[in-house]
């Protein structure tokens, strides 16, 4: 793909223990899903934004195309390589900054969120970005695809959390964007290019996040509720009734939770009564004492309304991380069966959740009557994961060949409602085609003007998100 010398050209530009061994190529060429093999001639993981400068500079002047790779957790393909070159930022892991004072701490793009998460905790701070992959998703890969997490209800998207960026443009410029301002109109909020941006404009280095007052007490409830509708009226009823302090609510279709159960023994279901849909909502206060009673009065009122038909409150912490354990293993079930999984991570309006989840179970059991449906997600947001396995005794063959099918039909009742058929994943490969024919013209053709002015030479993750 690229001449001998454009290759050597770009090693040289790195330092000699940056470059990884062809023996420690292996975990960066398998992304999770397994869905996308990679290639590479090279691949280079620079300590220092400096460093990547050097090689991106190389890069650019050779026409060599990079893609960037943080913890390779992604679902999308957004990471895979065909053949480019591979620079992971897993080495770049200097803690610049942390102000306990400010509420902010600045970090280099390769540590881990949950290292993150534990850094602001030494100081009494809360760092909310939180993902099932947490421990091994890096700094720069969550904010290069904008990722939501059980916490977006409260705390907003990783757009939201970042006060300044620092990142390496594609032709080894580094734009020093670190300022932890939370005022300043200066003009263009260039860090919204690089957040979402999944790598098509430059690499991202470091960051000022934003932390918050680290909660004293959290409750959490693990729900059944007879349907959809109830399921958002709860969240409404909830939201109200607790003045704020509701952090997290997640949906959790029957079939999501049967399905985890069933792929790991040792937890145990929670409840007596089944239900078509669960609900784990977490309360959080920043003073103890008071929280469990605002919890109970919120589900005494949605008891008596019927919203709720059974329910559970952890009464200590290894009960509320078996309750979380449910919700968090529910990709790791996925993977685990047998049927190749389609992966609709979408999001509506609130209030149109329950309409998308009839329409899309009425589509995709027409199309399929023997598909499971594992519907799960951050309902506070509207995110849902509409996941489709197929059926348990067909053909995996058959199945994997009309999965583009299953995904299409999903997203034509998500853009019915006005809904994306993206919500936290980002685009990558798997996306990027109908991406066009799903998104405003006059939009794609200004993130295309972005991108040729950023990236002229198309060097920066060819192949993902968008074609120039």
């Amino acid at each position: 793909m690229f001449s001998a010398e454009a290759i050597a050209a770009v090693r040289a530009a790195a330092e000699p223990k940056s470059v990884l061994p062809e023996d420690a190529h292996a975990p960066h060429l398998e992304e999770w899903r397994g869905r996308w093999p990679g290639e590479t001639p090279l691949i280079l993981a620079p300590s220092s934004t400096e460093e990547l400068s050097r090689i991106m500079a190389a890069a650019y002047e050779h026409g060599v195309a990079i893609v960037p790779q943080g913890g390779n957790t992604g679902l999308v393909g957004g990471g895979a390589a065909k053949g480019e070159v591979i620079v992971t930022t897993k080495r770049m892991r200097a803690v610049r900054d942390v102000s306990p004072e400010g509420f902010t701490m600045t970090l280099e793009t390769g540590i881990t969120l949950q290292e993150a998460q534990g850094i602001a905790a030494e100081q009494d701070r809360l760092f909310p970005l939180s993902i099932g992959a947490e421990g091994t998703a890096n700094i720069g890969g969550v904010l290069s695809t904008n990722a939501g997490g059980v916490h977006v209800l409260r705390y907003g998207n990783a757009r939201d959390l970042v006060l300044g960026l620092e990142a390496v443009l594609p032709d080894g410029r580094i734009w020093h964007g670190l300022n932890a301002l939370r005022k300043n109109n200066t003009g263009y909020d260039l860090k919204h290019l690089f957040i979402g941006g999944e790598g098509t404009l430059g690499i991202i280095t470091a960051a000022v996040l934003k932390l918050y007052p680290q909660p004293k007490e959290h409750v959490t409830a693990m729900l059944a509720v007879p349907s959809a509708e109830a399921a958002v009226a709860l969240l409404s009823s909830a939201q109200e009734r607790s003045g704020g302090q509701l952090g997290s609510f997640e949906i959790m279709g029957d079939c999501m939770v049967e399905l985890v159960l069933d792929q790991f023994p040792d937890l145990s279901y929670p409840l007596e009564t089944k239900a078509p849909y669960y609900v784990l909502a977490e309360f959080a206060s920043g003073q103890k004492g008071s929280l469990r009673e605002v919890v109970e009065g919120v589900l005494e009122n949605a008891f008596e309304r019927e919203l709720v038909l059974d329910g559970t409150i952890a009464s200590s912490d290894s009960q509320r991380e078996q309750l979380w354990t449910i919700r968090h293993n529910a990709s790791e079930a996925m993977k685990l069966d047998p049927s190749p999984c389609v992966k609709a991570d979408v999001s509506v309006p609130i209030a149109a959740i329950p309409g998308f989840l009839q329409q899309a179970d009425e589509a995709v059991l027409q199309m399929e009557p023997g598909a499971r449906i594992i519907a799960f997600g951050h309902m506070g947001d509207g995110n849902i994961h509409y996941d489709i396995l197929g059926p348990k005794d067909g053909d995996h063959g058959v199945w994997r060949s009309r999965m583009a099918e299953f995904e299409h039909r999903v997203h034509d009742v998500v853009v019915s409602l006005d809904g994306s058929i993206s919500a936290e994943h980002g685009i990558g490969q798997l996306k990027r085609d109908e991406l066009v024919t799903r998104k405003d013209p006059v939009e794609m053709e200004l993130m295309r003007t972005i991108k040729r002015s950023l990236d002229p030479k198309g060097l920066m993750n060819p192949g993902k998100l968008l074609e120039v």
